[in-house]
């Protein structure tokens, strides 16, 4: 297969179409697969762990052809500036990161959105707190909930993989054009092997169209200093109080924008699994395959538990999760960090919150065995029921 010989398709035949083949690989390799089919301009990188070797295999595609330009950044928060610039000049953009990563190169992620760039970027979450730890947690998503990006959350390779591929159309449409986050559990997806049917037909995605940005991308017509056009510092601060005001509401409104197009490929942005049981969970990324296991076990000593997958953060299902938990007399809440921010917004969303479970929680590393969720269940069982 040619990287220059490739047919460019749709999302939807990607997607939904393309012939595929199961092969047996880490969710690092199946970044690299979705990129090789994703038409990407620019890839940069700087390496972190656990993200340093989907990076790494993404500078193959480049000697291979399928990326048009890769190189190593400074550090990230450098990566995260010279990818804006890429996304402002109207080419396709990767990257990826985590951790401490993430946090060194936060100030981006706003402005990356306010500016309108649809980047598509990789989190595979670590622990940040000292003492040092590279194992999986996913506090840094609590952090990022208020960036103004889509955040995705894959609970497997196949997932991240199918979320890869979808992405792109969606940062670029013109109603959204914002980034898109795409996040999985590292170590527990990115370093496993797992079975991912992957797309084996000589096809990629359509390339960007940079016209169709709501923003103007820098170019000989457009140069840096009219990328604002109206310098909002220079007038009265009412008038620079209501443009910021009024960007940061329409960055909100173009992630409710998204839902559409992001139903049509995410299927659903929950799924269920015995919906009518009275105690159920509610889980995103790893936690949910765990969660499947506590189930069958709980079921095994006669206790029917549900449970509800959270594909999308941002934005976030409220209205499909008030609905799945209606009938819900306890909610347990399963996660990989310290904070529980699903629980936060789980509970800000339903009635009776009070039904709620705070946890089981595990952070900075540390593995959570189904036995863990299993203790919970039983201490909220409804017996009699």
């Amino acid at each position: 297969m040619s990287a220059k010989n490739l047919k460019e398709v749709s999302t939807e035949y990607m997607l939904f179409e393309a012939k595929r083949e199961e092969q047996f690989m880490t969710g690092s390799e199946a970044v690299r697969e979705a990129i090789r089919r994703a038409n990407v301009d620019m890839a940069i990188a700087y390496p972190i762990t656990p993200q340093s070797e989907s990076m790494h295999l993404i500078g193959d595609l480049y000697a291979e052809g399928y990326v048009k330009e890769y190189f190593r950044g400074e550090n990230e928060f450098a990566v995260m500036s010279q990818v804006a610039g890429g996304a402002m000049a109207g080419v396709r953009m990767f990257t990826a990161t985590c951790g401490p990563g993430t946090l060194r190169a936060f100030e981006n992620f706003p402005m990356w959105a306010g500016a309108r760039l649809p980047i598509v970027i990789g989190f595979m979450t670590r622990a940040i707190n000292a003492p040092l730890s590279i194992q999986p947690d996913t506090i840094e998503m609590a952090m990022l909930m208020d960036t103004g990006m889509l955040m995705l959350h894959a609970e497997n390779a196949q997932e991240l993989y199918d979320m890869y591929l979808m992405s792109f159309s969606i940062a670029e449409r013109t109603s959204v054009h914002i980034p898109v986050g795409i996040f999985v559990d590292g170590f527990f997806v990115t370093h496993t092997r797992q079975k991912v049917k992957v797309v084996t037909e000589d096809v990629k995605l359509k390339p960007y169209d940079p016209s169709m940005s709501p923003t103007p991308h820098i170019d000989m017509e457009t140069p840096p200093f009219r990328y604002m056009k109206d310098p909002f510092v220079m007038k009265s601060n009412y008038v620079s109080y209501a443009a910021h005001a009024s960007w940061q509401q329409e960055c909100m409104a173009s992630i409710e924008r998204s839902r559409p197009f992001l139903k049509e490929l995410l299927g659903s942005f929950i799924e269920q699994q015995n919906p009518d049981a009275p105690i159920q969970i509610i889980a995103s990324g790893t936690a949910v395959s765990q969660s499947r296991e506590a189930i069958k076990m709980a079921k095994e000593e006669g206790i029917e538990v549900g449970l509800i997958k959270v594909k999308t953060i941002r934005p976030f299902p409220a209205e499909e999760i008030r609905q799945a938990l209606s009938k819900a007399e306890k909610i347990i809440v399963p996660e990989f960090n310290r904070v529980g921010w699903l629980a936060k917004e789980v509970a800000s969303v339903i009635p009776n919150n009070d039904r709620m479970v705070q946890g089981p929680r595990v952070f900075g590393g540390m593995t959570m065995p189904p036995d863990v969720i299993v203790k919970v269940i039983k201490e909220n069982a409804l017996f009699g029921v």
